[in-house]
């Protein structure tokens, strides 16, 4: 599933922010740099503030996620090297980042790269129907599948530990191939 592109769309009345859009798309994640901050979702809007500066909203993976303010800095590094001030970065909580915001690309590239993707959806994407609706939030582990190993494919891989590499990947490895792998924990 993608994002929404109706921010994007908006951008080309406007060639600064559409020159923005093209300068975001290009940063990396610092933790993950084979995807941007726009394929994982993390990029939420760039659009033009009531005081005539560019604005770039941006919502952590989770709430306590190290990388923002790396994210932060690279925004403004990518925004100063176009010469697009004056901006300011904005993150937002609401609505919670979800894996349904990560692109089918970027999860392909996750998968290259060695991580297995999120499988299935948490349905509290932007674009469902209900995403307008109070939802319910339930603290309660969902039984997934197991995710198959993104080295030989295979289904036959066990969970080692809840966290992996950083508290939004668990450790997993696969008993075909024996290789160890992190997984994109899907929320």
């Amino acid at each position: 599933m993608t994002t929404s592109t109706a921010p994007r769309a908006a951008a080309t009345a406007d060639p600064a922010l559409a020159r923005a859009w093209t300068v975001l798309e290009a940063v990396p994640d610092p933790e993950i740099p084979v995807v941007s901050i726009r394929e994982l979702g993390i990029l939420r809007d760039v659009r033009r503030a009531a005081d005539g500066a560019l604005e770039v909203v941006i919502t952590p993976t989770y709430s306590g996620c190290p990388a923002m303010s790396q994210i932060a800095q690279d925004i403004a590094h990518a925004l100063d090297a176009a010469q697009l001030a004056p901006y300011r970065v904005a993150t937002v909580l609401a609505p919670a980042w979800t894996t349904d915001w990560i692109t089918t690309d970027a999860r392909e590239k996750l998968r290259a790269y060695g991580i297995a993707p999120p499988t299935g959806q948490c349905g509290s994407s932007a674009g469902s129907a209900l995403a307008s609706q109070e939802k319910v939030l339930r603290f309660v582990p969902r039984a997934l599948p197991a995710p198959s190993c993104p080295r030989c494919g295979s289904a036959h891989t066990e969970r080692l530990a809840q966290f992996g590499s950083t508290a939004c990947k668990a450790l997993y490895r696969c008993l075909d191939c024996r290789e160890p792998f992190d997984y994109f924990k899907p929320y």
